[in-house]
């Protein structure tokens, strides 16, 4: 897809999703950090639920690291994963207490340096938390990139490379949310409503039902 083309995307998605935003609740970067954590093959709605409780009980980098892992393994249990993210969460909050002072940091290698931190992650959270420009390829975003043109990316890496090729820096955070949004309410896995979609035209999804 050449430059021209994924800029009408870029604008039309825009347009269509003019309030696209995380549907994650965080009140603090280190609640979004969390949260982001948990929603690894979970939803954010569920996500949501479990986080409401547990920022009651924990919501600091300095009270995290505190806990007990098999407690806050009760806290997560219904996110999926709980063993790994648990460990995950602590170790993070460890190091945020033990080299940033208590802050999460707000650069990229960074937050990548933290423990259970991947780039989809630390992106997340550069560009949410700290309004930094980041494209986080999540399940979503991979699958409506490759399947209307804007990636020929094999995995969520190489799409992260051709999205920021193809689209401007000034736009990534925004279509990240737009892509997400695109994916749950049009694009869907399964049957994706090509009929109702503002950007059939442009899409090269071959089986489109026009």
């Amino acid at each position: 897809m050449n430059g021209k083309k994924a800029l009408e995307i870029t604008e039309i998605l825009e347009k269509t999703y003019p309030n696209a935003k995380p549907a994650l609740t965080y009140g603090s970067v280190f609640e979004l950090l969390v949260a982001v954590i948990l929603s690894a093959q979970c939803t954010d709605e569920r996500v949501n639920k479990v986080t409401d409780v547990l920022f009651k009980r924990a919501n600091t980098p300095q009270e995290m690291a505190k806990m007990n892992i098999e407690e806050l393994e009760k806290y997560i249990f219904s996110c999926g994963l709980y063993h790994s993210k648990a460990e995950h969460i602590i170790s993070a909050s460890k190091d945020i207490v033990e080299k940033f002072n208590g802050e999460v940091p707000s650069d990229l290698e960074n937050l990548r340096s933290l423990a259970g931190v991947g780039r989809k992650t630390a992106n997340v959270v550069y560009s949410v938390g700290f309004n930094g420009n980041a494209i986080a390829v999540d399940t979503h975003v991979f699958r409506v990139a490759g399947r209307i043109g804007l990636s020929k990316g094999k995995n969520p890496l190489a799409t992260e490379k051709d999205l920021m090729k193809r689209i401007p820096e000034n736009e990534w955070s925004k279509m990240h949310h737009c892509l997400i949004w695109h994916g749950r309410k049009v694009c869907s896995a399964r049957k994706p409503n090509c009929k109702g979609c503002s950007i059939s035209s442009l899409c090269e999804y071959k089986n489109k039902e026009l």
